[in-house]
């Protein structure tokens, strides 16, 4: 009888250490799992195309940067089809080096713009395309949308959905662009020969513009991995903490 509860006695302290160890590598788990959703988060969140506009004034010439930097599930893009608004008259778009163009008119107008990759851009890696227009001098206050079709290697997103007020952005919004009040008299009609010296202009300060965006963009993907590493650093510290509450009571 006394052999049996000094067994008893020996059992249940190493039992209740064994259930005291577990939980720190519980939690430190649990750590880690969020820190990886931190991690992921942001970095999902920046998986748009975007659009950053030169001007936004109605009547206005402006040189819209349309940036990504995803493919279509992880598959490689392989050309861009933008949908130009039916209010939008003219475009002209950049050339690029690295895609082909085409114009596609529906009468009078350009009714798309179609990108085309010379070689598929890889997942994980940004580029720019750039529209020059002049915007609709009745327009201010609207938000025009420029609906694009990513294609890729393997299958298509088609960015074109359009948030609702008071409603969560949808899952592939289309670019959009809020036109603003006319700021001068070289909006419009009042400038002599507007059309072509405006258009000049607005292409001459294209290879700005595109480094302004691509500054914007890059600090804007800077700033979710910062977030995610910071999230992963979380995660690894619980790891380290939880590992150096077991060690005492592994050692009584």
């Amino acid at each position: 009888m006394h052999n049996t509860n000094a067994r008893l006695r020996t059992t249940r302290p190493r039992a209740a250490r064994r259930r005291r160890s577990r939980t720190p590598a519980v939690a430190a788990a649990g750590l880690l799992g969020g820190a990886l959703l931190a991690l992921g988060a942001p970095l999902a969140a920046s998986a748009h195309v975007t659009v950053d506009p030169s001007d936004t004034a109605a009547g206005g010439y402006t040189v819209l940067t349309f940036a990504f930097a995803h493919g279509c599930e992880g598959s490689p893009t392989t050309a861009l089809t933008f949908d130009i608004p039916e209010s939008i008259e003219s475009v002209s778009p950049t050339l690029n080096p690295n895609w082909t163009i085409e114009k596609i008119a529906d009468g009078d107008r350009t009714a798309q713009v179609v990108y085309t990759a010379i070689e598929p851009v890889a997942d994980g890696y940004r580029d720019t395309v750039q529209l020059s227009l002049q915007l609709p001098e009745d327009a201010a206050g609207e938000t025009l949308a420029f609906p694009v079709l990513q294609s890729c290697v393997e299958g298509e997103t088609n960015w074109n959905e359009l948030a609702e007020e008071g409603a969560a952005e949808p899952e592939t919004p289309a670019p959009t662009v809020v036109v603003t009040e006319a700021t001068g008299p070289g909006h419009g009609h009042g400038a002599h020969d507007a059309t072509d010296e405006q258009s000049g202009h607005a292409e001459s300060t294209a290879a700005s513009d595109a480094t302004a965006s691509d500054a914007a963009a890059s600090d804007s993907d800077v700033v979710a991995r910062i977030l995610g590493i910071g999230g992963l650093v979380v995660g690894v510290i619980g790891v380290v903490l939880a590992l150096a509450a077991r060690r005492p009571e592994s050692g009584a």
